[in-house]
């Protein structure tokens, strides 16, 4: 609906809003979604493109105010349990099988395949950033929380209840914001998008002219500051995650990759 009044926000402002205006909120007002922008939410989500049209993902929406605190302390993630919604994002091959099984069709087990491992997350993940956008056009506030995927795959799959075949890509906090927190700098155009084959010139200068511009905006940020740059800060994320043990978690999920 379009309406030519100053103050109304047409669906044109609210797309480039959520598009380009996107941050991570992590504080959150004690406040219900209401209902149709949880349902537009979740339309977004069912209109996700995916592979094949297979469809290779589901979502676990959880209202549940214990099971989020649960999940907040496992995580170790506050907006787990404060934000209203926590829409759990998963790579789904549970639900081909028992269509499989019911019509008496042999299924191949393309989940063991690394190509059905990255169908899956891409799909999960796609299914994510169609819920992020909706939610921020209508106002809401996101987090996605990666770390819920690697700090305990099997006390979580436990709790959430996942059969084989499932596992969990990314968990999404949304919520009514209660902070507006500063923009984190982005990579410069050249540097993201390539003109006909891959590369800019002199890559390595404008990544440490990126690195310094993050650097700088660690240091000067409203809230809490540190002398944070890219390159170390990333790299030591990288570290850390080469011991999540997640190749086992995977299979122990029904992900048993060969291929």
């Amino acid at each position: 609906m379009y309406m030519e009044t100053k103050d109304y926000i047409t669906p044109l402002d609210s797309a480039h809003s959520a598009l380009l205006e996107r941050r991570s909120i992590r504080r959150y007002e004690r406040e219900a979604i209401p209902e149709e922008d949880l349902q537009f939410i979740r339309d977004a989500i069912r209109n996700t493109p995916t592979s094949y049209n297979g469809q290779q993902f589901s979502v676990i929406e959880i209202s549940d105010q214990a099971l989020k605190e649960q999940l907040a302390e496992i995580a170790a993630q506050k907006q787990l349990k404060t934000s209203a919604r926590v829409f759990c994002f998963l790579s789904d091959f549970h639900k081909i099988a028992v269509a499989a099984e019911a019509k008496g069709i042999d299924n191949p087990g393309f989940e063991n395949t690394a190509d059905g491992l990255i169908v899956g997350t891409v799909d999960a993940s796609l299914a994510m950033m169609s819920a992020i956008v909706a939610a921020t056009s209508r106002g809401l506030g996101c987090c996605p929380i990666g770390y819920a995927r690697t700090v305990a795959p099997e006390r979580i799959s436990e709790l959430l209840g996942l059969p084989q075949g499932v596992y969990l890509v990314c968990a999404l906090a949304v919520g009514v914001p209660r902070e507006v927190p500063d923009m984190h700098p982005k990579q410069p155009q050249d540097l993201v998008i390539f003109n006909n084959s891959y590369g800019c010139p002199d890559m390595a200068g404008r990544l440490m002219d990126y690195d310094a511009t993050v650097q700088h905006y660690n240091r000067t940020r409203a809230g809490s500051t540190s002398d944070n740059d890219w390159t170390a800060h990333i790299l030591s994320y990288y570290r850390e995650g080469m011991n999540y043990g997640m190749l086992d978690a995977l299979r122990r999920r029904g992900y048993g990759v060969e291929s």
